[in-house]
């Protein structure tokens, strides 16, 4: 009893700490394979195998709700502190790979994912990536704003030159 207790005490924790959960079904995967997937996901992720009713309790006491119907059969968990588009991908890649893997859902911002939505958070470009691409925008902006504010500096200078070219020729 007092382990189920500290087992449900380490879940809320996880649940509560976690930027978004991944769920997932790993039945028919050997030890080696759920090292593979840890290893895989280890940067921004712990994964972990739990028993669903511990879960549910956990998921509640943490304020976690949607997840008690993908909570069926074998289940375990992605608790992501770190990119959560990262182990989204690190998950589909391994579940194509390995197609034991399953993935049931997730809760990621206060609300509850489906495994389509899952696969579409995987879809999205890393955090590196976008920050690169809106950086590159501001680059681009900022030239654009020189050039906007050169512009009509340049165009008087080249008034005044053809101007003064003008007089020399008419002296």
């Amino acid at each position: 009893m007092a382990n189920k207790e500290t087992t449900v005490a380490e879940l809320t924790d996880e649940f509560r700490n976690s930027n978004a959960i991944v769920l997932t079904e790993y039945r028919g995967l050997t030890v080696a394979q759920l090292k593979q997937l840890r290893s895989s996901i280890r940067e921004n992720a712990s994964y972990a195998v739990v028993k669903n009713t511990l879960t549910k309790i956990a998921a509640k006491e943490a304020g976690v709700e949607g997840l008690d119907d993908l909570l069926e059969g074998p289940s375990a968990i992605a608790f992501v502190h770190g990119d959560t588009v990262a182990v989204a991908k690190a998950l589909r890649d391994f579940a194509k790979a390995n197609p034991l893997l399953v993935v049931k859902g997730g809760y990621f911002d206060g609300a509850a994912l489906t495994a389509a939505e899952v696969g579409k958070l995987a879809d999205l470009e890393s955090r590196e990536v976008l920050l690169a691409k809106l950086a590159g925008a501001f680059k681009a902006s900022l030239f654009g704003a020189a050039y906007l504010f050169n512009a009509p500096l340049a165009q008087a200078v080249r008034t005044v030159d053809a101007l003064r070219q003008k007089q020399e020729s008419a002296s």
